[in-house]
């Protein structure tokens, strides 16, 4: 028995425990605040929603995951990134044939259906993209700013936006962009190389309006424009303005968003849990919620700094641009600043494959925490020979 509270104590002291922490608060929050945008549709006799349990039960089992991830010496995992790509895209490619998307939308496929739930390659892949591009950018440290090196780097990179964006994913092929940026800059990737792509990308913006995006989404960035001729198109994002607008600075109480609680918020549940949270617990609750996604980014990358090799410091940075790039694609469209691109709000939005997925990222900051910072903690690896 002794034994077994030494090696919790010793499990305990080895987590970072102010990360682990901010990421329960999170959790919390948003499953509270996903419970109130979905009271709405509950039948008679019952009391908790569909998506108020499936967040509930991945978040459970993300933190349990994440915990056990934590154990493993996180090399485990970067050894293993020839099968951890190999899994990501044979799972994005199983999209193209079994996909499914919203009925709305025939033209996505963003969905596996696994008996009773859906689950959504693409929050897997931002993980293993993570670790594997990672690998990539170690190996080429030495000669990172040659032209073939960022040939290689670019390919890489390319692989899972084209997959995900031609499944219609938009936001997350977002996402992979911030990601990818960001960590091409952290491995001092030459500014110049920065600069070309930009150039490159406004070069081909009309080839991409014209042949790349879809109408809705063309009318989606037209509606920003001319919001009256679009109602159909930004009624969604005009609602959500709305409440939050109605929020106030303190709101107008948990369970009590005259917006939320009539079922008025399109998505409020998902893509636009932001506008719910604004909506009830107003400006000062809204900006704590964000405040908090900023703090469990900083830490991550806190970690990143304080670890001792270089691709752990690329794991932490891509894992905070994940949160971040997230949080400002979804505030944005929130904010009617972008169009609809169907993102989440990290930690807060319903979702399980959303919140399952990032804790599997959560966990593998912890495991570079556990394993990589610090030589005076009492280190836990698990499979030892697995190295």
């Amino acid at each position: 028995m002794k034994k077994i509270f030494a090696n919790a104590a010793a499990f305990i002291k080895g987590t970072d425990l102010y990360l682990f922490i901010m990421c329960l608060a999170a959790s919390v929050l948003g499953c509270i605040m996903v419970n109130s945008a979905t009271r709405y549709s509950l039948g008679e006799g019952e009391r908790l929603s569909r998506e108020f349990i499936i967040m509930l039960i991945a978040v459970a089992l993300g933190i349990v995951l994440s915990l056990i991830i934590s154990a493993f010496d996180y090399q485990v995992f970067t050894r293993l990134w020839p099968l951890i790509g190999g899994v990501c895209v044979i799972l994005m490619l199983l999209l193209y044939v079994f996909g499914t998307g919203p009925s709305a939308r025939s033209d996505v496929h963003t969905w596996l259906k696994l008996g009773p739930v859906n689950f959504q390659p693409s929050e897997l892949v931002k993980i293993g993209f993570i670790i594997t591009f990672s690998v990539h950018l170690e190996a080429l440290k030495d000669k990172i700013n040659k032209p073939l090196s960022i040939l290689q780097l670019g390919a890489h990179a390319m692989i899972p936006i084209g997959l995900v964006a031609t499944t219609g994913d938009m936001g997350s092929s977002l996402v992979f962009i911030v990601i990818t940026a960001i960590m091409l800059y952290i491995a001092d990737v030459h500014w110049g190389y920065f600069l070309g792509v930009f150039a490159l990308i406004v070069a081909t913006l009309p080839l991409a309006w014209t042949y790349v995006l879809k109408q809705l989404q063309r009318d989606r960035f037209l509606a920003l424009l001319y919001p009256d001729l679009y109602p159909d198109i930004i009624y969604q994002q005009k609602y959500g303005m709305t409440a939050i607008g109605s929020g106030g600075f303190t709101g107008q109480g948990l369970f009590k968003g005259s917006y939320t609680q009539a079922g008025l918020i399109p998505e409020g549940q998902n893509d636009m849990i932001f506008a719910v949270i604004g909506e009830e617990l107003g400006f000062a609750g809204a900006a704590a919620a964000l405040l908090l996604l900023v703090l469990i980014s900083i830490r991550m990358i806190s970690v990143g700094r304080k670890s001792q090799t270089f691709s752990t410091k690329l794991i932490c940075n891509g894992m905070a641009a994940m949160i971040i790039g997230q949080m400002l694609i979804n505030i944005g469209m929130c904010l009617m600043v972008m169009p609809v691109v169907g993102i989440t709000l990290p930690f807060y939005s319903a979702g399980g494959s959303a919140n399952l997925c990032v804790y599997l990222g959560v966990g593998l900051v912890l495991s570079i925490y556990r394993h990589n910072c610090n030589e005076e903690t009492v280190r836990i690896k698990v499979y030892d020979s697995l190295l």
